[in-house]
């Protein structure tokens, strides 16, 4: 007889079953890591829409806050104005970005005085599991299902 050189089928399956244990426990830790980034960029969204509306309100005053996310982003600027103020980039005006979907709403008054802007993921569970929101006092909310009103009620982020 001569001798074989190689694997023999037992020990190719006992090296397949190792590295599907090793998956079963990383796949699970990089799915929250993710959940975790989406979210971290969501509230610095936020943040973002905050500081935009703030600026807007302070360069435009006889309009007060911008009505939409169009108005605070814009594709042309030079010079930048009321309709297109530049002052977000356009993936954020798109209304997606990092799994979050983010809207601005509750616009009133002449000159607008209030609004609100709401983060929520656009797949629960999997791009993120919280819902982020804010208002003119620009201080991040924080809930764990969709918020309809942003509020004093609702809890700030901590």
């Amino acid at each position: 007889m001569r001798k074989q050189k190689g694997f023999s089928l037992i020990e190719l399956l006992i090296v397949v079953a190792i590295i599907l244990i090793i998956a079963a426990i990383a796949i699970p830790n990089l799915l929250r890591a993710r959940i975790a980034a989406n979210e971290s960029s969501a509230v610095a969204t936020i943040r973002t829409l905050n500081t935009a509306q703030i600026s807007y309100n302070s360069s435009y005053p006889t309009v007060g806050y911008a009505s939409t996310l169009g108005a605070l982003s814009g594709t042309s600027c030079t010079p930048p104005s009321s309709a297109g103020a530049c002052l977000i980039d356009t993936q954020v005006q798109s209304g997606t970005k990092s799994g979050y979907s983010f809207t601005l709403s509750g616009v009133t008054g002449t000159p607008a005085g209030t609004y609100q802007v709401r983060g929520d993921p656009t797949s629960p569970n999997q791009t993120g599991v919280r819902y982020f929101c804010s208002f003119a006092d620009a201080v991040v909310r924080v809930g764990s299902a969709t918020l309809t009103t942003c509020d004093g009620t609702v809890a700030p982020l901590q």
